[in-house]
């Protein structure tokens, strides 16, 4: 089967630009601390994908379909009334964590928080770390 095109996809955009144009002082607060818990978590580099959302560890996907993507193991996405939490859903050995988390909800493939400061950064960190060492 041919690769995929998803619809987000990688950009050059300055992840350093989208954050400092966030106009809501707190959410903007709250993702420069998010995206430098992401940076240690990971050792990596953040990275555009598509207008608003930063992922790390880009990972090429097949499914059993035989579908292919490029995408990231982690990231996240300021959105208007939260922030999406990417990635660190998938991992089963992430579920003991998550009652340690704080406060969140639950989307299918994502944690929504409203600020940083409803969760405790250290478990979250914990919970980065262990969804990047999936292969």
């Amino acid at each position: 089967m041919a690769k995929a095109t998803n619809k987000t996809q990688k950009t050059t955009g300055s992840v350093e630009e989208f954050l400092n144009s966030i106009k809501d002082k707190d959410q903007r607060t709250d993702s420069l601390a998010l995206l430098k818990i992401m940076e240690s978590a990971t050792g990596d580099k953040p990275k555009m994908w598509g207008t608003a959302i930063i992922g790390f560890c880009d990972i090429h996907l097949t499914y059993e379909s035989g579908r292919e993507l490029d995408w990231f193991k982690v990231g996240f996405s300021p959105r208007k009334t939260n922030f999406s939490i990417y990635g660190v859903k998938n991992s089963d050995k992430n579920v003991e964590l998550l009652s340690k988390l704080g406060k969140y909800k639950e989307g299918k493939g994502c944690l929504y928080i409203n600020k940083l400061s409803d969760v405790d950064p250290s478990v979250l960190k914990k919970m980065i770390q262990k969804a990047i060492a999936i292969k």
